[in-house]
């Protein structure tokens, strides 16, 4: 066997033009299978990191838009929040949130920004992180004291000289006039479902005994114990209000962990059929290398004469053959690969991508290829291992 193989790099190096014909197809296919799977894992990677990993364990839920009796309208209020922890397994957490708009002064500078009134613990819980200051505390909560976070752009545009922390600034919330203590400035980055750099939190209790006495929260987020629930919940949470209710879409619900699992599965699907139009071209270029066999074996009849009146047995000439056809198909896989492999390496590069090469491709890719090389190069194998040495011989 290893004989064969330097043979048959022997007679690749004898012919190289025709070598190198009879790689093209497989370098290409197998290059573009490795292509195509690298930047759809690639393009799933980016999403997960862009996100980050704390707001994969979110769902959101909303108000739903089917509401045909006003007593199947969903109100987040206690009782509704006590009614999910008890009938659904593997939440952790749940946080109310009212979201308004308010315009923000300070001096001569006028802001406009959507503003969200939250619960002690949820900036902490969504992953924000604060570049200055500190956190809502619970007394600020409990006791709904007019303190604010800012996100870095809104803190920028207030005051540009920097040094915000402890001012104090005018909202006007609701056509009413409040007077604020900047408490903290968050930096830039996705927190849960939001970006926090445009943003602007109050404590949701100012906003439950200024703003809107007793309010039910506008939206939730729900935290689960692990953020491989966070499907399993939110399908939980729409059977169980279906049940419920007897109508679909009470509730809307959102989940970061849901959204990228659809997006992966798509980005999977999508990928195997591009994968199989370019195992296509494996195929052209198994039936290119069949060819080049065929040519090969009626060249070098002589030689195979000579084998077998020395005493070669069929099977040996068969092995010689095959040999030969595998080690072009490996070669051009091993090719393919490692240009599939730089070629995805310079567009995630160029796109800002996070690299993430699917490794179960490459080996699939490399094993096709051999069993192209094995399955297209048999027939001229057998030809080669039915000749008659007299014939053989006689040919020349």
């Amino acid at each position: 066997m290893f004989e064969d193989f330097l043979n048959a790099l022997q007679n690749f190096k004898m012919n190289k033009t025709r070598t190198l014909l009879s790689l093209l197809g497989i370098i290409i296919g197998v290059a573009s299978v490795i292509i195509i799977t690298t930047i759809g894992q690639s393009a799933t990677a980016n999403i997960k990191q862009s996100f980050g990993s704390s707001g994969l364990d979110l769902i959101q839920v909303n108000t739903g838009f089917m509401r045909r009796q006003s007593s199947t309208t969903v109100t987040f209020n206690e009782d509704y929040r006590e009614e999910l922890f008890e009938n659904i397994d593997d939440i952790k957490t749940i946080y109310y949130k009212n979201s308004l708009s308010g315009t923000l002064r300070y001096a001569e500078t006028d802001v406009t920004s959507s503003m969200n009134a939250v619960e002690w613990g949820y900036l902490e819980m969504s992953g924000a992180e604060l570049e200055s200051g500190r956190w809502f505390s619970v007394s600020d909560n409990v006791q709904g004291l007019q303190k604010i976070i800012l996100g870095s752009e809104i803190a920028a545009m207030l005051f540009p000289d920097g040094d915000a922390l402890g001012k104090t600034i005018t909202v006007d919330a609701s056509r009413i006039m409040f007077g604020f203590e900047i408490i903290g400035i968050l930096t830039d980055k996705t927190a849960g479902m939001e970006s926090t750099a445009n943003s602007v939190y109050i404590p949701r209790g100012f906003y439950a005994k200024k703003i809107s006495p007793n309010p039910t929260a506008s939206s939730m987020i729900i935290q689960a114990t692990d953020q491989k629930y966070a499907t399993k919940i939110v399908d939980d949470i729409e059977e169980y209000m279906l049940n419920k209710t007897g109508i679909e879409n009470t509730v809307s619900l959102r989940s970061m962990q849901s959204m990228i699992e659809q997006f992966d599965e798509v980005m999977g699907t999508v990928s195997l059929l591009l994968s199989g139009v370019a195992a296509i071209s494996l195929l052209v270029g198994g039936i290119g290398i069949m060819n080049i066999m065929i040519v090969t074996v009626t060249e070098r009849r002589k030689e195979i004469g000579i084998r077998k009146a020395l005493g070669a047995t069929p099977a040996a000439i068969r092995s010689q053959f095959l040999v030969e056809s595998s080690a072009i198909t490996l070669f051009g896989g091993v090719v393919g690969i490692v240009l599939g492999i730089a070629i995805s390496a310079i567009v995630t590069y160029v796109l800002a991508w996070a690299f993430a090469v699917q490794w179960g491709a490459v080996v699939l890719a490399f094993f096709f290829s051999a069993f192209v090389g094995v399955f297209f190069g048999f027939n001229p194998a057998a030809r080669a291992a039915k000749l008659d040495p007299v014939d053989a011989l006689a040919s020349e």
